[in-house]
């Protein structure tokens, strides 16, 4: 029934954040918001809905391990599991203009939680500073991005045209539906996670860390690999430094002002530290060349295994 519980709760975040994802940026077409404003807010914050509603179920539940793993397994999956296998399919191309300025976020973002994960509790005061270096980071990307020739110019958007032949219902049925869905699912993932950890006898936060973080970033996995097999290197790449920043930001954030909870040692003590670890691995490996290479992505893989590996022993 665990499994069940995991099943359909799995099934839920997935086709829920898809669904809320399309429903929200058909309606901020609607209204005329830019397509850069939809796909940094909207789809930003749809993609990590299904972390926020997790590891905000996580903590009503009393379950700090599942909340906080949540997001630094998912930081590190991204990396070492996402990236990597993206690499493999395709070479990744970085951009030197964007990574300047998100790659920098990137890393600020990250010390941060290490910062706050090592003082050992999520309290308001945290989740006040972090959402508002969120709404800093994205008036400043939607400033700057507003500035190109591409934000600025009056080309067709065929998504826009395409928009106009639906239903504005259907819109707000895909929305409505995306976050109940969503809310369900993250209920039973959690729930299902929870008595999954306890019948094996192991910690919420190694679950947390493993199951919940690759699930929870499904989202991201498919997007990210998509866009390698169609060799769209900027969005494979931004999607993940954007989910990145969003999941400390926005989810630890979010979940720190609405229900403060402590940190599970073991992620103070090690995991913490590894999330740190492959950030920095990420950003040496992108300045280099400018390119994430096929082996990169391999060593990124072989990385995320040898996590798994000493994760399962350690359990």
């Amino acid at each position: 029934m665990d499994l069940v519980l995991l099943g359909l709760g799995l099934a839920g975040l997935v086709f829920g954040g898809d669904m809320l994802v399309r429903g929200a940026s058909d309606l901020a077409r609607r209204a005329g918001l830019p397509p850069l404003v939809i796909g940094l807010t909207l789809v930003g914050f749809g993609t990590s809905t299904p972390e926020l509603v997790t590891s905000l179920q996580a903590a009503y539940l009393g379950s700090p391990g599942i909340a906080v793993g949540n997001v630094v397994g998912s930081n590190i999956a991204n990396i070492l599991l996402i990236l990597g296998a993206a690499a493999v399919l395709a070479p990744i191309a970085i951009d030197k203009t964007a990574f300047r300025r998100d790659g920098l976020v990137l890393a600020l973002s990250t010390l941060l939680c290490a910062v706050m994960i090592l003082y050992g509790q999520l309290t308001p005061l945290f989740g006040a500073v972090f959402i508002l270096a969120l709404l800093a980071y994205l008036a400043f990307t939607v400033w700057s991005g507003l500035k190109t020739p591409q934000a600025a110019g009056e080309a067709p958007d065929d998504a826009a045209q395409d928009t106009a032949l639906i239903p504005v219902w259907r819109d707000i049925a895909f929305f409505v539906g995306g976050l109940v869905l969503t809310i369900l699912g993250a209920r039973f993932f959690v729930t299902g996670a929870i008595s999954v950890a306890e019948f094996l006898g192991v910690s919420e936060a190694v679950i947390g860390l493993t199951v919940v973080a690759v699930g929870t970033s499904l989202p991201e996995l498919v997007t990210t690999l998509a866009a390698a097999r169609r060799k769209q290197a900027d969005i494979a790449f931004g999607n993940i430094v954007g989910s990145n920043i969003f999941n400390v930001l926005f989810i630890l954030g979010a979940t720190a002002l609405v229900n403060p909870i402590e940190v599970p040692r073991s992620i103070q003590s090690f995991d913490v530290w590894v999330m740190c670890a492959v950030t920095a691995l990420l950003l040496v490996f992108s300045v280099t060349r400018w390119r994430i290479s096929r082996i990169e992505g391999g060593v990124f893989l072989l990385g995320y295994a040898g996590y798994i590996g000493w994760l399962a022993l350690g359990a």
